[in-house]
């Protein structure tokens, strides 16, 4: 067959049904030497991992589990930060350590983190780890606090007052400054599971921890972007959906006052979980919640903390001037109603 197409010294005469095959063949010939379209198969891992659930999916051409991976990356950011592990990195520093070379997620997490706090003018301070424990939040015991113990503590409060030294051992002003990197460390948890599954060839995924995500490429199953669901936050139990964002290749984090917080079982007063580092004190805000979206995890988890303790109208004036940055704000007015702040750049994502 191919001779014969090939010659061009004589002219062959076929029937028209026969032409009609060559036809035919030839076209199936050319199709069949284009690659068939590679299907996709999503591979999911879940469980419990830093005090809360995680749902990770990634696809590929092929079943794959890396199970071992993911749990391999939460081992060793906990063993960094987690000020809940004895021997973690973050708990001898607390404790004193001085001569610990701390790692390089460690530093990562440093560096951020007063890049951050610069930025929101002290509003994210991860020194606030004193205070969070003196209000019964944290892992040390809890102190009952009053004017002259928030004064007492303050003095451990401020990330002007540390450092790393170039040889990455930490530098305090005072040795019981106390580091907590909660409103930090799961997004970057999440961000060191993207960058595990980039390693791997991994081009489209979706990681979600305690509902922060990063999302990645496409949904090449659906031939969409991923959909991510943003929590109502005026709901105390349960949980529903407000709005719904179509998220490609960026990060997304939410902090709010609606679930976490302690009632005192003696005066009944209830007590938030996001602290004001400049006052010392729990902040009964009219900020419901904020949900940030950003390159990167960590950098949107943290901003979420730092909006849920600023004023609404300095959150404002700052994201008005950070293209890198979108937010959602659900607050309540001087009425009591609820009301919503979006950035443009957040509204577009809306589905």
């Amino acid at each position: 067959m191919m001779d014969l197409l090939k010659s061009k010294s004589t002219p062959i005469q076929l029937p028209y049904a026969s032409l009609v095959v060559v036809i035919l063949l030839i076209g199936l010939g050319m199709f069949s030497c284009k690659p068939a379209p590679p299907d996709w198969v999503k591979n999911t891992n879940s469980g419990p991992a830093l005090g809360t659930s995680y749902n990770i999916s990634y696809l590929a051409h092929e079943e794959l589990d890396y199970q071992k991976e993911i749990d391999s990356v939460f081992k060793v950011v906990n063993q960094s930060l987690s000020t809940y592990i004895p021997t973690s990195d973050i708990t001898k520093v607390n404790r004193g350590d001085n001569t610990l070379q701390v790692d390089h997620m460690f530093k990562e997490v440093f560096t951020l983190s007063k890049q951050v706090y610069q930025h929101t003018k002290g509003y994210f301070d991860p020194t606030v780890g004193a205070l969070v424990n003196a209000w019964g939040f944290g892992p040390e015991p809890q102190i009952i606090m009053d004017s002259t113990q928030v004064d007492s503590v303050l003095q451990y409060v401020g990330f002007n007052k540390v450092a790393l030294s170039n040889t990455n051992t930490v530098l305090k002003e005072n040795p019981n400054i106390y580091f907590d990197f909660n409103a930090i460390a799961k997004g970057y948890a999440i961000d060191r599971l993207a960058l595990m599954l980039e390693n791997k060839g991994i081009t489209a995924y979706l990681v979600e921890v305690g509902g922060e995500v990063v999302a990645k490429g496409k949904n090449e199953i659906k031939n969409s972007s991923w959909s991510i669901g943003v929590d109502d936050p005026q709901l105390t139990s349960g949980r529903a959906i407000k709005l719904i964002l179509d998220l490609d290749n960026k990060a997304m984090a939410s902090s709010g006052n609606y679930r976490k917080f302690r009632i005192d079982s003696i005066t009944g007063n209830k007590y938030v979980h996001t602290i004001d580092p400049k006052t010392g004190y729990t902040k009964n805000a009219n900020v419901l919640a904020a949900t940030v979206i950003a390159a990167n995890c960590a950098t949107a988890d943290a901003y979420a903390t730092a909006f849920m303790a600023m004023d609404l109208a300095d959150s404002k004036a700052l994201l008005a001037h950070a293209a890198n940055l979108d937010a959602y704000i659900i607050y309540l007015d001087a009425d009591g109603e609820t009301k919503e702040f979006m950035t443009p750049g957040f509204k577009s994502l809306v589905h």
